[in-house]
């Protein structure tokens, strides 16, 4: 089957498929995923081999689109507010997850405790296409208000999975040389960060001051910003071998620029990303699926990356737990942030497949437990978060009768 086939069947499958899984409360990425793995090598074989070869550069534009869109979303006065907690989401349980995975994974997986490492960042971010709109419609209607817990989950989602992708670029890069990192290795990583933030704030301003003395339509807004964030990956290619920067964080502290500066505007070019992330969704899980090898999700292999999967989930939600101690979030809300934080996919997507493309030992293994992680945790997390949060968050007295029983 020829290229253009493959796509056309792929999106018409696709979007039937995920319209029907969602009337059952299943996310739609789980039917894409699926779609892959039945399209692809390992089981029909109906893809064509070109659309594989250039699933990094799709993955490429798809993790810019995922960063852009949680940049532009981000209210960080909200999260002043909120304080502690909203702060403590971005990163600690991403931390306590990776950690377990790294202490436990050699024990049950015969990989090494560096590849344990590269294993619990893929692992270890939670899902923004799953949380966030359910966080927008829980503060639509009001619940959880009164300690702001939408905001708090949603700013946290979206600051953990650059966290997480940062960590797996350094923790990548110490795997495939095999060689244990010195002080310039790990001075390389907060560089690349501080470098990509300063890169990312200067690019925002420049940006802001253009909306505000243009007024550019929205498409051609997208566009530009869009052909910034290309450059941006593009200049940390050309500067790898002299110094360390971070295009991902420079394209994320660039939107978070421009949302503080130019909310108006980065509402609608938000808005735009979104639709571009409507196609680019399909594509990127679809693509995870063909990758995949189909016999080592049903092999003993799998089952031992479900065991490791539930252990870092386990060590995740006591890392949500800690974040919320001497706080004045209910009990039930505490509950209900860590079931907000049980679902993975996005992420896992966008990078479970770049070990094996780069060729490393472990990235067979690696994409396994993406696809693992995908297909367990998305609608584990997004049924019990349906299921749930009417009865664990509260309604404000004057919303309280019109609430759905």
């Amino acid at each position: 089957m020829n290229l253009f086939l493959t796509l056309g069947l792929m999106f018409a499958l696709g979007i039937l498929g995920g319209v029907l899984l969602e009337k059952i409360k299943v996310p739609k990425i789980v039917w894409y995923l699926v779609l892959g793995l039945l399209l692809g090598p390992s089981v029909l074989n109906l893809a064509d081999p070109g659309l594989l070869e250039v699933s990094s550069i799709l993955r490429q534009i798809a993790l810019v689109i995922i960063l852009t869109r949680s940049g532009l979303s981000l209210d960080f006065a909200v999260l002043r507010k909120i304080g502690r907690p909203a702060i403590l989401l971005c990163f600690l349980p991403a931390c306590l997850e990776m950690a377990g995975i790294a202490l436990f994974a050699p024990m049950i997986l015969p990989i090494s405790f560096p590849e344990a490492l590269l294993l619990g960042s893929v692992l270890a971010a939670v899902s923004p296409a799953i949380v966030v709109p359910r966080m927008i419609a829980w503060q639509k209607d009001g619940y959880g208000e009164e300690h702001r817990f939408p905001a708090a989950i949603m700013a946290g989602a979206s600051c953990d999975d650059v966290f997480v992708i940062v960590l797996f670029y350094a923790f990548k890069g110490f795997v495939a040389t095999g060689i244990a990192p010195d002080v310039f290795d790990i001075l390389q990583v907060p560089l690349g960060i501080v470098l990509g933030i300063a890169v990312g704030i200067g690019l925002g301003f420049l940006f802001s001051f253009l909306l505000k003395k243009t007024h550019f339509p929205n498409p051609v807004n997208i566009a530009l910003l869009l052909g910034a964030s290309f450059l941006l990956v593009g200049l940390e290619a050309l500067l790898k071998p002299y110094v360390s920067f971070s295009s991902l964080l420079a394209i994320l502290s660039s939107s978070i620029v421009l949302s503080t500066r130019r909310k108006e505007e980065a509402v609608k070019i938000e808005e735009g990303y979104k639709g571009l992330w409507t196609g680019f969704e399909l594509l990127l899980f679809a693509l995870v699926g063909m990758a995949c090898d189909a016999g080592r999700l049903f092999s003993q292999e799998g089952a031992l990356l479900v065991g490791v999967l539930f252990i870092g989930l386990s060590f995740r939600s006591f890392g949500v737990f800690l974040c919320f101690l001497g706080t004045p979030f209910t009990k039930k809300e505490r509950l209900l942030a860590i079931l907000c934080y049980l679902p993975k996919a996005t992420v896992q997507a966008s990078i479970g497949g770049i070990a094996l493309a780069e060729g490393l030992p472990v990235g067979g293994l690696i994409l396994t437990a993406a696809v693992v992680s995908i297909l367990l945790s998305a609608p584990m997390g997004a049924w019990s978060m349906d299921l749930s949060y009417r009865h664990l968050l509260s309604l404000p007295s004057s919303r309280e009768d019109k609430a759905p029983r």
